[in-house]
């Protein structure tokens, strides 16, 4: 009796068994996808919103330097207007090619050339303002082509040229901004210093320098 409950128990079990294998194999499998992150927007020009300029330069500008900025430009071209085009020209002249800036802003409608310009000094402005007047200089002297009385671009690539060296320049732009920018601040004393400093290095300049500060002080109330 016992032997036979042994085998009943078993067979049981064995007829459990080959259910359940039956059951597992006749399933399918199902994959399950995992994406996997192409990495914040921000490192992906090709994935960021290009509906404006602007989105356009926040995802480029960490790629605005002479080693990617040819490559990514190519591989996500700015918007075609002419703010587009002044955010490609500040990228590719925060990363030194004023030429190839030049040629994107030439590269507009004239009448759009202006506003292109402003939206590069807007972008070189801060970079100025930081106190890198050597870098943002050239950008300045950019700016002032297409928009010649801006007076802080004035102050701006005088300021660069006189740290160059590049006294002619320096002066012209110096004289230029003194003349729109009478606030009596730090950028008009900065440049009154430059000017002067740039006289005493020659000559000639010493008696300029003696008139120009008696005709200045005379003038003012």
């Amino acid at each position: 009796m016992n032997r036979f409950l042994y085998f009943a128990g078993f067979a049981y079990i064995a007829v459990c068994g080959a259910i359940v294998v039956r059951e597992v194999l006749a399933r399918t499998p199902v994959e399950y996808a995992v994406p996997v992150p192409a990495g914040p927007v921000e490192d992906r020009p090709d994935l960021a919103p290009t509906t404006s300029g602007a989105h356009w330069f926040a995802a480029m500008k960490p790629y605005c330097n002479q080693v990617e900025v040819d490559v990514r430009e190519r591989f996500s071209p700015p918007p075609a207007t002419s703010e587009g085009a002044g955010y490609a020209a500040a990228c590719f002249a925060l990363a030194g090619k004023i030429e190839r800036a030049r040629t994107i802003i030439e590269g507009i409608t004239p009448s759009d050339r202006a506003g292109a310009a402003s939206v590069l000094f807007n972008v070189a402005h801060p970079v100025a303002d930081a106190g890198d007047d050597r870098a943002s200089g050239p950008m300045m002297e950019l700016v002032l082509e297409y928009w010649p009385n801006n007076y802080m671009a004035l102050y701006h690539a005088g300021m660069s040229e006189y740290s160059l060296g590049q006294h002619m320049l320096a002066d012209k732009h110096l004289r230029s901004f003194l003349q729109m920018y009478t606030a009596a601040d730090g950028f008009t004393q900065n440049a009154r210093q430059a000017l002067e400093a740039m006289e005493r290095a020659t000559p000639s300049g010493l008696l300029k320098l003696r008139k120009r500060v008696e005709r200045d002080s005379s003038a003012r109330p």
